[in-house]
């Protein structure tokens, strides 16, 4: 099965979702019969169940009821409109858009990555898969298992560093993580590594303390090598929904994240949440995963996800 067929099925239950309003409705100003204002309601209401948010959901619609073309083009240029407007307004409205054949390369800038999110939302198992995609294109990557507090985390991510014959540096459990992550460093300079992905605690993004180790870690990583870590990225949990989306606007006050990794999205009917993400908080999504093995995370590609969603 092509990762586009594995994006599609795992994305059957927004579908479903979106499926029954987007079928029923067509474009329609405000003086059309009643009929064909009642089934765009009813789109708008899909929307936002498939958490697609509220002020997006609003200028979807608004742009919809301007369109003169069917439906789905217009349900699928709106949705563009929110996920990449940059692209829309450089070349999509006169080529016309489409998944990209030929993916480039998500390049991390600078060379060390942390990796932050609550327990629960797959974090650890996304590392590895990051390292495997990244050793893939000719990275050489060593991963970090600053996660010291909870039970296994270390032995979890040694088995998924294994599995992406990633390199690895760990401490004991209940070792200083921003000590780590500065041994980490130094160790990547040492032995020739060109990426370390930091593996951080799993925290709860209303516990200010936590937050502030969060921080520490990430001024620590600065002393070890200046400028670092430029990327910041969020792994966040489809199925939360908007809960998600909270989350990602607390990591990003306290850290400024770069990007955002959505994981389980075959599991959820709020795949909308992406929508939100790049709406709401201004933040790109750089990969997204539809399922448990190595290859089952993969870049996001804004055109492919409205295709696969509505398709």
């Amino acid at each position: 099965m092509s990762w586009f067929q594995r994006l599609r099925e795992g994305l059957t239950r927004t579908r479903q979702v979106l499926a029954p309003a987007t079928q029923q409705a067509e474009p329609a100003p405000v003086d059309q019969p009643r009929p064909l204002r009642r089934s765009l309601e009813e789109l708008e209401l899909a929307l936002v169940a498939a958490d697609v948010g509220t002020s997006a959901t609003a200028e979807i619609m608004s742009s919809l009821e301007r369109s003169h073309q069917p439906l789905q083009e217009a349900l699928k240029e709106a949705l563009m409109e929110q996920l990449e407007p940059d692209r829309m307004r450089a070349s999509l409205r006169k080529l016309g858009f489409k998944p990209q054949v030929a993916r480039t390369l998500v390049e991390p800038k600078g060379q060390v990555m942390m990796v932050v999110g609550v327990n629960g939302v797959g974090k650890t198992t996304t590392i590895a898969k990051l390292a495997h995609y990244y050793q893939q294109a000719g990275r050489r990557v060593l991963l970090a298992a600053c996660d010291t507090f909870r039970a296994a985390a270390r032995e979890q991510l040694a088995l998924w560093a294994g599995r992406a014959e990633a390199d690895m540096v760990s401490g004991e459990p209940g070792a200083d993580p921003a000590a780590l992550a500065f041994d980490a460093v130094q160790a990547a300079r040492s032995r020739g590594r060109d990426l370390v992905i930091i593996d951080t605690a799993g925290r709860l993004h209303t516990k200010f303390n936590l937050m502030e180790e969060m921080k520490k870690v990430q001024r620590v990583i600065a002393k070890a090598q200046a400028g670092e870590p430029k990327e910041v990225w969020l792994v966040l949990d489809a199925t939360t929904g908007q809960n998600g989306l909270a989350q990602a606007r607390a990591f990003h006050e306290a850290l400024q994240l770069t990007g955002v990794v959505v994981t389980k999205l075959d599991g959820t009917a709020k795949g909308g949440i992406v929508v939100s993400i790049v709406r709401e908080l201004k933040l790109p999504i750089k990969f997204i995963g539809v399922g448990e093995g190595l290859e089952d995370l993969r870049p996001f590609d804004a055109a492919e996800f409205v295709e696969a969603l509505l398709g």
